[in-house]
C-alpha cells in the first residue's frame, strides 16, 4: 500500500503564511525532519509549540516526526486533536488513515478518509489513500470467502487480481522517492 510512504512525502515543505519569523522556524523544524534528526526537530517542534500551541502546521508537523519515530499512538493522538480543533483540514485526517492503516485498522482508516475527503472533494491523495484501504479490505473479504470455499474459481480470481495490484503497488512504492511539494495544512482563518 502507499499509504505510509505518504507521510514522508505530505512533511516537504510548502509555502507558508503568516509571519516571516514564524514560517521561518517551521521551515527549521521541517528541515531538521526532512535530514533525519527527528530528535531536535521534535525538540524544536515542542519549543514552539509551548509558545504556539495552537499553530496548525507545527502541530501538524510533529505528528509526523512522532509518527517517524515509530511513535504511532502519540501521532493518532496528536492528529486526532487537529482533526478535532481543524476539521476543514483533509491532512490530519489523511494521515490518521495512514498510522491506522499501518496498524490494520482499516475500518477506522476508511472512517478517516471518508471524512478528508467529504471536507474537500477534490482532495485527490485522499481518494487514493481511500482505493488502497478499499483494496485492502476486499483482499480481506476475498480471503474469507476463499478460507470458507476453497473451490469457489471466481472468488480467487479476484483474489489473484487483488493481491498482485498491491504487490505492484508495493514493489513501485519501494522504488519512488517522496516527491517534494506536497502540502502541510492551511488552516483556514
Amino acid at each position: 500500500m502507499a499509504l505510509p510512504r505518504l507521510l514522508t512525502a505530505v512533511a516537504a515543505c510548502a509555502v507558508l503564511a503568516g509571519t516571516p519569523a514564524l514560517a521561518d522556524e517551521i521551515q527549521e523544524i521541517n528541515l531538521q525532519f526532512r535530514t533525519g534528526d527527528l530528535g531536535g526537530a521534535l525538540d524544536h517542534a515542542n519549543r514552539y509549540l509551548a509558545q504556539h500551541p495552537g499553530d496548525a502546521r507545527a502541530r501538524f508537523l510533529k505528528g509526523l516526526i512522532l509518527a517517524d519515530q515509530g511513535k504511532t499512538n502519540d501521532a493518532i493522538e496528536l492528529f486526532s486533536g487537529l482533526t478535532e480543533d481543524h476539521p476543514e483540514l483533509p491532512e490530519p485526517y489523511n494521515n490518521l488513515a495512514v498510522l491506522y492503516a499501518s496498524q490494520t485498522r482499516y475500518e477506522a482508516a476508511r472512517n478517516a478518509l471518508e471524512t478528508a475527503v467529504r471536507t474537500h472533494p477534490n482532495y485527490a491523495t485522499g481518494h487514493e489513500n481511500l482505493g488502497d484501504v478499499y483494496a485492502k479490505m476486499a483482499a480481506i473479504a476475498y480471503g474469507k470467502a476463499l478460507a470458507l470455499d476453497s473451490r469457489n474459481a471466481t472468488v480467487q480470481t479476484k483474489l489473484t487480481l487483488i493481491q498482485n495490484m498491491l504487490g505492484e503497488q508495493a514493489r513501485r512504492q519501494a522504488a519512488a522517492k517522496p516527491v517534494p511539494g506536497a502540502s502541510q495544512p492551511t488552516p483556514a482563518r
